[in-house]
């Protein structure tokens, strides 16, 4: 467990510090110096369109490299180029916390469906003590339904109060990794033979998935070292989320889909693969922060002195958008759910903390992983706010000295250029996301693929409401010491179809 020293808080207070210094300064510039203030909202709205541009660039690149990886029979591939591939097994954690049957149940099919070979997949399917009664009748269900489908199915029961842990999906898989290596060792499986896929419950996998992570797995050099990241879809329940919740799933997807190809700058995010030998070299997750999913490469990209990183694979899984039934419900929901993706931030005292003293670690990679890191959660707060709202306050406040002057002239044609050119942004996304789209289910009217391209106009809003303001939460909240728990994001299923 982590002791934190008066420098690692200080480190902690470094990111919320930098965030409310921009924004006040934005403030108080506006009224003490309104020209200093043009002249920065121009700086940086150039930057954003730099950005957008970047995004695009991104985009294209890896949406043309899934739709060549999702076209090849992976299983022939993987057949006809590596024979040895039967002496490999997939062991996959599925932690959950009062997650919906039907939802497990799309889970689990999925699972079924998959053309891998189900003697060679090992699911844990990982439960919490705090849920009682409930998680052994669904454990039951499942197990009678799908369990003698596979080579083994484990049920774990995570104890509640364990020391040193906070409540979550963390400890829950901290837990589940050493049942599972006992396992493991008593069937006398070698570790380097076994791949880890660490799921999130209601994560559907393509019908491909393990062909084609059992070939880059195979065909990457120095495997060992390295985890294995699939695009993340939100396609479950899609056609049951509001245009907001939309936007948000969309969001992630195509921030990750344009991280994917530069894989040097990846972390692990959400489901995610990885071989097992790292895992039980670093001792397995965390059990005491709320974003495991990352932090498991940080892990292991330490312990390994750098020589560790993450190969994006072009093939989809697919999983729930937040939705609870309710409306207001879902926006609530979905507001927690991107304050702990935003707590993300964690890792920013850790890696310095840690990169002091990792002296074998080249310093162009630890500046490297600390700049993606900061810059990225710095402008998920600061660029939304800056564009749409504090970027018209020295309109406002700057009375005759900027009225008069040739920049103010100026900076409204300027502005409206840029943000002209940006849409191609908003553009992109709306067409992708168009290609991306499931069909939509019985019942589904046929006008509601509309809604792809008019819910886009929602985006400024989006990005403040469930972008910039969850995030300032989650800084803010680091910055004065005042820890995240995990919460479980609420997923009601109405219409039990899988997508992928």
């Amino acid at each position: 467990m982590l002791v934190r020293t008066k420098f690692y808080r200080f480190l902690e207070m470094v990111p919320g510090t930098l965030v409310w210094g921009t924004l006040i300064g934005a403030i108080v510039l506006s009224f003490v110096r309104p020209l200093w203030a043009l002249f920065f909202i121009i700086v940086f709205d150039l930057y954003w369109l730099f950005r957008v541009i970047y995004f695009v660039f991104y985009l294209t690149l890896s949406w043309t490299r899934f739709r060549h990886d999702v076209a090849i029979d992976w299983s022939q591939k993987l057949a006809r180029e590596k024979p040895e591939w039967r002496n490999y097994w997939h062991l996959i954690f599925l932690p959950t916390y009062k997650e919906d049957i039907e939802v497990l149940r799309t889970t689990f099919r999925a699972l079924r469906d998959s053309e891998y070979p189900k003697d060679r997949l090992i699911v844990v399917f990982a439960g919490e003590a705090r849920e009682g009664q409930g998680f052994l009748d669904k454990a039951k269900l499942l197990e009678q339904e799908f369990g003698a489908l596979f080579n083994r199915c484990i049920v774990t029961v995570h104890p509640a109060g364990l020391p040193d842990e906070i409540p979550g999906k963390g400890s829950n898989m901290f837990f589940a990794g050493h049942r599972a290596k006992e396992y493991i060792d008593a069937e006398k499986i070698p570790y380097e033979n076994v791949i880890v896929s660490a799921l999130d419950v209601d994560t559907a996998v393509h019908f491909q998935y393990f062909s084609y992570l059992t070939y880059k797995y195979l065909t990457t050099p120095n495997h060992l070292r390295a985890s294995y990241q699939p695009i993340a879809l939100y396609n479950n329940n899609i056609w049951e989320s509001s245009a907001m919740i939309r936007l948000a799933a969309w969001g992630t997807t195509f921030w990750l889909m344009t991280e994917l190809p530069r894989s040097e700058r990846l972390f692990t995010f959400s489901s995610h693969s990885m071989p097992f030998k790292a895992l039980v070299d670093v001792g397995f997750w965390e059990k005491d922060i709320v974003t495991e999913d990352s932090r498991i490469f940080l892990q292991c990209f330490l312990h390994y002195d750098g020589d560790y990183r993450v190969v994006p694979l072009y093939l989809p899984v697919s999983m729930d958008t937040v939705t609870t039934g309710h409306y207001i419900k879902s926006l609530r929901a979905l507001y927690v759910q991107q304050r702990r993706w935003a707590w993300g931030i964690e890792h920013f005292p850790y890696m310095v903390w840690h990169f002091l003293h990792k002296k074998n670690i080249p310093l162009r990679k630890k500046g490297r992983f600390v700049w993606n890191l900061a810059e990225g959660m710095y402008s998920w707060v600061t660029a939304p706010l800056l564009i749409f709202i504090l970027g018209r306050l020295p309109f406002i406040v700057g009375g005759d000295v900027v009225s008069q002057s040739v920049l103010f002239q100026m900076t409204p044609h300027v502005l409206e250029w840029i943000m002209r050119a940006a849409m191609i942004g908003m553009i992109a996304s709306a067409l992708l996301t168009a290609q991306l789209l499931p069909k939509p289910p019985v019942g589904v009217p046929q006008y509601r693929r509309l809604h792809i391209f008019w819910q886009w106009i929602f985006l400024p809003i989006s990005l403040i409401a469930f972008g910039s303001i969850p995030a300032i939460d989650a800084q803010t909240r680091l910055m004065f010491g005042k820890y995240l728990g995990f919460n479980v994001t609420e997923k009601v299923r109405t219409k039990n179809k899988l997508y992928v």
